[in-house]
């Protein structure tokens, strides 16, 4: 193996395994605020940045693909195995309403029906 494949398999296995990928927010998000506004009177809004709540989010996505990796790779019982799957296809689902954040189809969040 060359130096150059090397360098991008360890890349690849580096990003992998601490979940870190290239990840860009539409552009009609970039540069804006996340404001929440209380329901009660007399409460001050809360605001962040969008790119700030983006990258939680994508860091959230991250986290969930490096635990489904760890689950498919674990040895237990298959039943077992299936449970937590599922669980982590639910977040998937549950999760698909930030779908809007992001700049490309391919980086979405998908369900166990695949949809948004």
């Amino acid at each position: 193996m060359d130096g150059e494949t090397f360098e991008r398999v360890l890349r690849r296995v580096i990003r992998e395994e601490t979940g870190l990928t290239p990840v860009s927010p539409a552009e009609k998000w970039r540069g804006g605020q996340l404001v929440l506004k209380p329901g009660r009177p007399g409460v001050q809004d809360k605001t962040w940045p969008i790119d700030t709540f983006f990258h939680k989010i994508v860091m959230l996505r991250n986290r969930l693909r490096v635990l489904e990796q760890h689950i498919n790779s674990v040895e237990i019982a298959d039943d077992v195995k299936l449970k937590l799957q599922g669980y982590v296809t639910g977040c998937y689902g549950t999760l698909t309403t930030f779908n809007v954040l992001f700049a490309d189809d391919a980086d979405r969040f998908r369900g166990a029906g695949g949809d948004d």
